[in-house]
């Protein structure tokens, strides 16, 4: 498979295939088009007396600086260098491929100024799986990303580290030539183009919100799991009771618990008059409240970026012919929702890790063995596992406090006020990877609540889910070593296995 990249925005689905699924790239013929008319505008003013910024002048504060034109080509390889100055650990190969593609994109509207063949090199890097090496810090999400970026133009002049589709980390001139692939030499404008944008925050959020979207549903396999195990009543979760409040996430999630619990033999157990539980806590009762609070969310969250899709996103651009300055590099819009999608990835996980504690003691799991255990005493079951959800759940909450409101100004005062929407972004990555974690000890919690209610049976969706775990991870018994149980358990969640299972017994899948 490969993705074409033209003049058009790219979808979620496209930026996830190339970032995480290693799939292909191609330059589309209507973007060389768009890129060779927008650079002959550029080459008329290369050789102008007039100043024009990142063609003939300095950058940020140096913009008063002009640059004689024996000096320009030199300009944009000295800015790659300089800027390529990121320190701290390496960044995830699907992250450096989402920035690479979507900087790609930018560069196929035909605003930036570049020559065709810097883009199709860019492309040729993505497409013979050779990713860059970049490290954590270095943007403060305005101006783009700028080291992050930096270090991707490094690879393409052939200085720098990078990796090959092996993994092997080699020099970027030796990897290139292996391909066949000649360095670039930039001209005026390639260098600014190739690191002014916003395409590092944009990718990790394009990553997040396909990350979030399944847990979202995985949420709601664990709630009713754990509902179920509770002996809790799904009658809340009705069609009319939450049409009075009419929020559009809310409605999904309970539609999904609904569909969860349909059949259920625990639940029809216990539904007649002598029942004498009459509400559920919290955790249980307001599951669709919370994870439809947090689909709502997210449905923002993606509206933000196909915006940032359909953005052309550099400074100065080539526009009806004319070359702009202009604030668009600013990272303030996605930096918001990534700083928001952390407050509801905590919130989640928060009640699911109040419906597994609800499990474990015996003083409120109406009628389950004190955490879970074989022989309670000599063995201590999920006790140790509720511990690892709160440390998780403690760090989520730290990590919910927003990095967009922090700002610290550079280059001398001229970029006086910037987004930190690659902090947000870093950490909503171990937000996205703390969640899953609970979500998996929430459902390997319930699936051994369930399994010893026996032999009372959960409903055909829930059934489907604790079987496919148990290809993974066997049932309740004597203390074992659980961090393995917990790992598979956290990958059968990743993967997207347990919704596979659910939606293997429903008419239709999960939203």
């Amino acid at each position: 498979m490969s993705v074409s990249v033209g003049v058009g925005p790219l979808t979620e689905d496209e930026v996830v295939a190339v970032a995480r699924g290693g799939a292909g790239v191609v330059l589309a013929p209507d973007a060389v088009v768009a890129i060779a008319a927008a650079r002959k505008v550029v080459d008329a003013l290369a050789d102008d007396v007039e100043p024009h910024y990142g063609i003939s002048t300095g950058f940020g504060a140096l913009a008063t600086k002009h640059i004689a034109v024996e000096q320009r080509a030199l300009l944009q390889q000295s800015l790659i260098r300089s800027h390529a100055a990121g320190s701290g650990p390496e960044v995830e190969r699907e992250v450096v491929r989402a920035m690479m593609l979507l900087r790609l994109s930018t560069l196929a509207t035909g605003h930036t100024g570049v020559r065709p063949a810097t883009a199709a090199t860019l492309a040729a890097l993505l497409d013979n799986g050779i990713t860059p090496l970049v490290r954590e810090f270095g943007s403060l999400g305005c101006s783009g990303d700028l080291a992050p970026l930096a270090h991707v133009a490094l690879a393409l002049i052939g200085e720098g580290t990078v990796r090959g589709a092996d993994g092997i980390e080699a020099a970027a001139a030796d990897v290139l030539r292996a391909h066949g692939l000649e360095p670039v030499a930039l001209a005026e404008k390639e260098g600014l183009a190739l690191i002014n944008g916003t395409d590092g925050m944009l990718g990790q959020l394009l990553l997040a919100c396909h990350d979030l979207d399944l847990l979202l549903r995985t949420a709601d396999i664990t709630a009713a799991m754990s509902v179920e195990a509770l002996l809790g009543t799904a009658a809340v979760f009705a069609a009319d009771l939450q049409a009075l409040r009419p929020q559009v996430g809310q409605a999904v999630s309970a539609a999904n618990l609904r569909a969860l619990l349909a059949d259920s033999p625990i639940i029809a157990s216990h539904a007649g008059p002598d029942c004498v539980y009459v509400q559920d806590a919290y955790s249980m009762r307001c599951a669709a409240q919370v994870a439809g609070a947090a689909r709502d969310t997210l449905a923002h969250a993606r509206s933000v970026a196909a915006c940032e899709l359909a953005s052309a996103v550099d400074n100065p651009v080539v526009i009806d012919g004319r070359v702009e300055s202009n604030g668009n590099f600013h990272g303030a819009p996605i930096a918001y929702v990534l700083d928001f999608l952390a407050i509801p990835a905590a919130d989640v996980a928060s009640m699911s890790e109040r419906r597994t504690d609800r499990m474990l003691d015996v003083a409120r799991s109406r009628g389950l063995p004190p955490f879970l255990a074989d022989d309670p005493g000599v063995d201590s079951g999920h006790m140790i596992a509720q511990y690892t959800q709160a440390a998780l759940v403690s760090e989520l909450k730290r990590l919910a406090v927003p990095a967009s409101v922090d700002s610290i100004p550079s280059s001398a005062m001229q970029e006086d006020h910037v987004s930190m929407g690659w902090s947000a972004a870093r950490k909503l990555r171990r937000s996205v990877d703390a969640l899953t974690r609970v979500l998996a000890i929430e459902l390997l919690t319930a699936a051994r609540a369930l399994d010893l209610r026996a032999p009372l049976q959960p409903g055909p969706a829930t059934r489907a889910v604790v079987a496919a775990l148990r290809e993974r991870v066997p049932g309740p018994g004597p203390d074992r070593h659980l961090s393995p149980e917990i790992e598979a358990a956290v990958e059968f969640v990743r993967s997207g296995a347990a919704v596979d299972a659910a939606n293997s017994a429903l008419s239709e899948p999960l939203q």
